[in-house]
């Protein structure tokens, strides 16, 4: 994981990822709230990071892009040797009205220098966006660009306006072509007729079919539409979530044969709080063309040792509900009841960073899930689990000491749908790893959400008017996350950076 935090905890802002020839994982992002500089950090497994020389800054007074810088994408450069970045800027003069698109190239991913061949810096114009002369709400998003290579020509996706429509529904995908004397402006690649904006689109091919990727601020999710063709109509199916409320600023990579997935989250859903970028994840496609996210494949690279169930403690009840029992059936089945109300079975864990994964399944029509960091009165982090409507949720709950008149904490931080089968059985994966929390039902992740509210105590399984079986599971002990500030030099990780890489 990733966090910038200086002076500020919420400092980081869009992101991008790209892979160099070496395996090195390069993450730009922008510095909020000023904007005045792109910065840089390495990482060889996606996991640990470290910042290095920072990429760019705003331009000297005067220049186009002497307010403010905002996001970037980085890849080859298609004309020659190096990468280019494309990135936004904004000028002091414009007082952020107008945000264009500039260009910079780099010999290394290092060293960066600004040049806007190919008529840039592009700006938003008629008729296909909105102009100077078209300007609704007093500024025009043309922003976060996005270069995609298709069939020998280079194309750049940006989140822009459509020049007609509601106000607040013109968000759109627009596109720009290169060609010999510069990019040029073409009818937009998508318009949801929805969206205020489309933040952050990119797109990626996967098996014959395009998809095409946003960043939606009015809900705070990534969601994403499909096409066989990439400059053809795009189509979504009943849901198009691709990750839950809290995920932004998604970008997609490719590492070898994996689509990674990177995003910055923020807690609490406000984006003026702690934002941290996760873990990736991987795209994947159903047998239905639906896009899935899977457990990034390099978790189980950092497994330190693995606990079978017959080898982990035998979970106690903790609230003392005369009507709950537990079942050792063997040594790998363990059986949990409550005929009525709740009960917490919980047990050590055998490290604060793990990833768990088993087989969970429940009879009738009672209610289950996991516990994470429970102390002895059941406070903790509840994961629902709905067998009967396909729905889980990820909630902080437990007792509240700051107010006697509402003595408990109860918050929904993150929700999800998953496919539900006829046995109510589910095969879960729960990674813990620092204040990072991700579930997998299926091999497919539905949860993916950072908290700080509790750190330690216990894990188990909860259930209320059910049986509840936990059969086959094993813990994997992981690393605790490395911290960045506290364990390196900026200087020295740019030195080791280079050593490693060349």
């Amino acid at each position: 994981m990733y966090s910038g935090s200086g002076f500020s905890s919420w400092e980081i802002g869009d992101v991008d990822v790209f892979i160099d020839e070496n395996g090195v994982h390069h993450l730009f992002h922008l510095i909020i709230p000023n904007h005045d500089y792109i910065a840089h950090a390495v990482s060889r497994d996606g996991l640990s990071w470290r910042r290095v020389k920072n990429a760019l800054f705003v331009g000297d007074p005067g220049q186009w892009d002497d307010d403010m810088l905002w996001t970037m994408h980085v890849s080859k450069n298609s004309e020659g040797e190096g990468y280019e970045m494309y990135y936004t800027g904004l000028k002091r003069r414009d007082k952020g009205i107008m945000q264009k698109v500039g260009r910079a190239v780099s010999p290394d991913l290092i060293h960066w220098t600004k040049e806007n061949d190919y008529g840039l810096p592009l700006k938003s114009q008629a008729p296909y966006y909105e102009s100077s002369a078209n300007n609704p709400r007093e500024w025009i998003s043309f922003r976060d660009p996005y270069k995609y290579h298709f069939e020998g020509e280079d194309y750049l996706l940006i989140c822009a306006r459509s020049a007609v429509g509601p106000i607040y529904r013109r968000g759109c995908i627009g596109v720009a072509k290169r060609g010999e004397n510069g990019f040029v402006l073409q009818k937009p690649l998508h318009v949801p007729y929805v969206y205020d904006d489309v933040e952050c689109p990119c797109v990626v091919e996967i098996k014959g079919m395009h998809y095409l990727l946003g960043s939606i601020r009015e809900d705070i999710k990534v969601r994403y539409w499909f096409s066989p063709d990439f400059k053809g109509e795009y189509h979504a199916f009943h849901n198009n979530v691709l990750m839950p409320q809290g995920n932004y600023a998604a970008r997609i990579v490719k590492e070898g044969d994996y689509y990674l997935i990177y995003n910055f989250y923020f807690v609490g859903g406000n984006v003026n709080t702690h934002r941290v970028i996760p873990p990736p994840k991987q795209l994947d496609v159903d047998t239905s063309g639906r896009l899935l996210l899977k457990t990034y494949h390099r978790w189980e690279s950092i497994y330190q040792r693995t606990i079978l169930q017959k080898n982990l403690p035998i979970p106690l009840p903790i609230l003392c509900n005369p009507s709950a029992n537990f079942v050792l059936e063997h040594e790998s089945k363990w059986r949990f009841g409550c005929r009525s109300g709740y009960e917490v079975f919980c047990f050590e864990k055998p490290s604060n960073d793990f990833v768990w994964e088993g087989t969970l399944a429940v009879e009738g029509m009672g209610k289950t899930g996991f516990v994470i960091e429970c102390d002895e009165e059941g406070t903790a982090y509840y994961i629902s689990i709905d067998f009967v409507n396909g729905y889980v949720q990820f909630r902080a709950w437990g007792f509240n000491e700051k107010d006697v008149k509402n003595n408990f904490i109860f918050e929904n931080i993150q929700a999800n749908q998953f496919e539900i089968v006829d046995t109510k059985e589910i095969y879960f994966k729960i990674i813990r790893h620092g204040n990072y929390y991700e579930l997998s039902i299926n091999e497919v992740v539905k949860l993916t959400l950072l908290d700080f509210k509790y750190s330690d105590g216990k894990i188990g399984v909860y259930v209320c008017s059910a049986i509840v079986s936990l059969q086959d599971s094993k813990i994997h002990v992981i690393p605790e996350p490395e911290n960045e500030y506290a364990t390196s030099d900026p200087d020295k990780a740019f030195d080791e950076y280079l050593r490693k890489a060349h």
